[in-house]
C-alpha cells in the first residue's frame, strides 16, 4: 500500500563537500540586480530600488556539469552567483541573527532565456518562462560556512571558452547576504533546505551550444559547465 496516487518525485539534494550525506532543497529564491554594473546594464538606478526577488524551482538546480541548451530561445544568457543555503529559518529574522540560518555557500549561474525575459517585461508578466526552465540553474558542491566562514568579500568570475565575461566582488552586493535573509523572510517563512541566489556582476552575455563555462566565487571551487 501506498500514501501517494502517483510515484511521488524524487527530492532534490546537492552534494556537499567533504560529506557523503547530501543538501535537501526546499525552495529556491533568487534577488534581481544586486549589484550596481549589473543593474545599470539592464538599464536601471540602482540607487532607487529596494530589493526584489524571483523563484526557480528546487529540481532547476544541476550539478552534473552540463546545461542542455533549452527549446523556444535564440538568446540564453549566464549570470554567476554565489548561492546560499540555510539549515534553518523562521519569520522576521533579524539582520544581526541572519548569519546564523545559514549552512554553506555554492557556486551557481543562473542561465536565462533572455529573449523570453525580455518578451514578459515587455507586457508586465512574471518571468518564471525566462528563468526556471529545465537545469535553469547549474550548480557547484556545497561547502559548509564551518569550513568557509562567511564570504563577504572576494573576485566573482566567469569564463567562457577561456574569456572573461562576468568579474566583480562580493562586496559590490547592494543587498549583503544576511540583509537577504532578513527581508525574504519578512514575506516567506524560511526554512531549512532553502536556496538563495545572491545575484551577479556586470557582464552577463550569450552561450551556445559547445561552450564551456568556467564560474568563480574566491574560496570556493571553481563551477565547469559545457553548453550541450
Amino acid at each position: 500500500m501506498t500514501d501517494y496516487a502517483i510515484d511521488p518525485p524524487k527530492p532534490v539534494a546537492l552534494p556537499i563537500e567533504g560529506q557523503a550525506a547530501k543538501f535537501p532543497v526546499r525552495r529556491v529564491y533568487c534577488i534581481g540586480r544586486n549589484y550596481a554594473a549589473h543593474a545599470v546594464e539592464m538599464g536601471h538606478d540602482p540607487d532607487k530600488e529596494p530589493p526584489f526577488f524571483f523563484q526557480k524551482n528546487p529540481d532547476n538546480l544541476d550539478p552534473s556539469g552540463d546545461f542542455p541548451y533549452p527549446t523556444q530561445s535564440s538568446d540564453v544568457h549566464h549570470e554567476v552567483e554565489m548561492a546560499v543555503a540555510l539549515k534553518s529559518g523562521g519569520t522576521d529574522i533579524a539582520v544581526e541573527d541572519a548569519l546564523d540560518h545559514v549552512y554553506g555557500y555554492a557556486v551557481s549561474i543562473d542561465m536565462t532565456r533572455r529573449d523570453l525575459q525580455g518578451e514578459q517585461k515587455k507586457m508586465g508578466r512574471p518571468w518564471e518562462i525566462g528563468k526556471a526552465f529545465e537545469r535553469s540553474a547549474p550548480i557547484g558542491p556545497i561547502y559548509s560556512a564551518e569550513s568557509t566562514g562567511h564570504p563577504s568579500e572576494g573576485r566573482v568570475e566567469l569564463k567562457v571558452n577561456g574569456e572573461v565575461r562576468q568579474e566583480g566582488d562580493l562586496n559590490q552586493m547592494i543587498w549583503k547576504v544576511p540583509e537577504m535573509i532578513s527581508y525574504l523572510s519578512k514575506f516567506f517563512e524560511l526554512a531549512p533546505g532553502d536556496v538563495i541566489l545572491s545575484g551577479t556582476p556586470a557582464g552577463v552575455g550569450p552561450v551556445k551550444k559547445g561552450d564551456e563555462i568556467v564560474a568563480h566565487v574566491e574560496g570556493l571551487a571553481d563551477l565547469s559547465v559545457r553548453v550541450t
